[in-house]
């Protein structure tokens, strides 16, 4: 048994999240998450809601709630849907904890004294019209590097360079679009990541099996044009974490917090005390501290490609210039985007489903089995409604759910509700017996290396094994002239359905509940052993003859769901 833990890149609480960002990070992590619990290691899963910057001030202000309020509101929300997707967090958290409060200012406190931190007095945007400073991310204008319109003052989105607002041709306000804007002197302080950048740059190296879309934005933040740049970890705002040095005042910071970038990523540690305090586990100091236990935990991040940055440097930079025992990522999973028929998810234009409105039309399986099918891990994936109801169809309802159908109606038919007796394996089932032994095992070395879209099509396979078994063998027509050679071949399959339940009970976990209910089984053992696996329901072993597993998505939905969910076109 090995210890892994596992963070998915934390949400931001201003609002309901796209099927984009479910797959993501969330997703992707739970299929993991799930699978390794299944083969018997020790987890620890978590994930929180991104709570401070001004997003969340101006979400709270339109909403015309107190941020507080409106972000407590909002973690709810979002844990509901969390839940509806069936992501098995160990503890979904809070940026805005005590926790996370303590520890932002305790790292901030040891970054000071190992001489990390500088005070920078500098230039700074601020709208007369709008009455405030602004942060980068609502300051928007031309990219001077690419020339995208639509780049904001901390990064362009197109061309993913990192930017100042002062960078930005015909910058304006994206809060109230005012193009008055002065530049104002301000005091902040600022991460002096710059001096990490050769430990950085080895630690990135060592890391020879990290995908490449991972390992390329790391080299192109670290090493294009000036190459790493300090940071600057504090706003003007009042919505934050406020700026200590540890538990002591910070002279000259005082009103200040700090920003979100520096915080967020704190809070998978902070998660962590949150869980404990919650009185979900014990000792999460052995999860994050090496001088703790933490050595022989395997610790894998899962996020969109934007933010791999922030993962890659910025967070490892705090934890390396800290100088304490604290656990370093291993593995990043990171991912390209979903994008929505023809175009981008849009929530200010309402186009693409967005989590909450996905769970109001199909159940979680659903969506579940194809976005993780379709995950945009080599490149950005299309979600169009013509694949969605053609794959789900084909998958789910016509081989999975069509092979679990068709053998228990017909054992009830021709024997009884439960597994029959009699028979013996011949050639068939022998070689059906080696096939599921060489899929199993591709199956389990993707998804050990996380490589979810090949996970996806071997249990597919496997699924499709058990098909062409009946196709092939006819136990109906068997029945007729040889009924206990029949009743192996329905035995047989009969326990193939556990097995299926077992092995798909990461993608879709709710038929595989359904299905270990049916065949009125707990024995939800990993098939180590297929053929052993395949006498796991021994002969007078009493079933159900399950619901239909999953139905069909019809023309006049798919039609239906993509007026509704059309928006207006970019």
């Amino acid at each position: 048994m090995a210890r892994h833990l596992i963070t998915s890149a934390i949400p931001y609480i201003n609002g309901i999240k796209h099927l984009g960002n479910l797959i993501g990070s969330q997703l992707p992590a739970d299929l993991y998450a799930r699978y390794l619990r299944q083969r018997g290691h020790e987890v620890l899963f978590l994930c929180a809601t991104d709570e401070h910057g001004t997003p969340a001030e101006l979400a709270a202000a339109k909403a015309g709630k107190p941020v507080a309020e409106y972000c407590a509101e909002m973690h709810t929300v979002q844990s509901q849907i969390a839940d509806g997707f069936r992501l098995s967090f160990d503890h979904f958290g809070r940026s805005s904890s005590p926790q996370n409060h303590k520890l932002t200012q305790a790292f901030a406190g040891r970054l000071a004294e190992v001489g990390l931190i500088k005070e920078v007095i500098e230039e700074q945007v601020y709208s007369v019209a709008d009455g405030r400073f602004l942060p980068d991310r609502y300051i928007e204008g031309t990219c001077p590097n690419c020339g995208f319109e639509s780049a904001r003052g901390d990064q362009c989105d197109n061309c993913t360079k990192q930017l100042d607002p002062t960078d930005l041709i015909n910058p304006h306000s994206t809060i109230s679009g005012a193009t008055e804007l002065e530049v104002r002197e301000t005091k902040h302080l600022y991460l002096r990541q710059s001096e990490l950048k050769d430990d950085l740059a080895a630690w990135i190296d060592s890391k020879k099996d990290w995908p490449i879309l991972t390992t390329s934005i790391a080299k192109k933040w670290l090493n294009d044009g000036d190459g790493l740049q300090d940071r600057g970890i504090t706003r003007d705002l009042d919505w934050g974490i406020p700026v200590k040095q540890g538990d002591q005042t910070w002279p000259g910071m005082e009103g200040k917090v700090f920003y979100v970038w520096f915080d967020a990523p704190i809070e998978y540690i902070a998660c962590a005390q949150e869980w404990e305090d919650a009185g979900k586990g014990t000792g999460w100091e052995r999860w994050w501290r090496t001088d703790k236990g933490a050595d022989d935990v395997t610790y894998t991040q899962f996020m969109g490609k934007d933010n791999v940055p922030f993962h890659t440097l910025s967070f490892p930079a705090t934890i390396l210039g800290s100088q304490e025992p604290w656990k370093l990522v291993d593995y990043i999973k990171s991912f390209n985007y979903l994008n929505y028929d023809g175009g981008q998810f849009s929530t200010s234009r309402g186009r693409g489903v967005f989590m909450d409105q996905a769970l109001e039309i199909l159940p979680p399986d659903y969506w579940r089995w194809w976005l993780l099918s379709h995950a945009p891990e080599s490149s950005d994936a299309e979600f169009t409604w013509e694949t969605f109801q053609t794959d789900v169809n084909k998958d789910l309802a016509d081989v999975l759910g069509n092979f679990v159908s068709r053998i228990t109606k017909f054992c009830r038919s021709k024997f009884s509700e439960a597994v029959p007796d009699g028979g013996e394996y011949g050639p068939a089932e022998e070689k059906l017996i080696a096939d599921l032994t060489t899929r199993i095992r591709a199956y389990e070395k993707h998804m050990d290396a996380i490589e979810i879209r090949k996970a996806a099509s071997e249990l597919r396979a496997i699924w499709v094994l058990g098909n062409e078994y009946l196709q092939a063998n006819a136990p109906w027509t068997t029945f007729k002239t040889d009924p206990d050679t029949a009743a192996m071949q329905v035995r047989l399959a009969l326990n193939l359905i556990r097995i299926y339940a077992v092995l798909s009970a990461a993608f879709i976990p709710d038929a595989s509940a359904d299905l270990l209910a049916a065949m009125q089984t707990e024995d939800d053992s990993w098939p180590d052993d297929v053929q052993a696996a395949l006498t796991a329901l021994p002969a007078g072993h009493v079933f159900t003859v399950p619901d239909n597993q999953f139905r069909k998505i019809t023309d006049e939905e798919r039609e239906d769901w993509a007026e509704r969910f059309a928006g207006k076109r970019d």
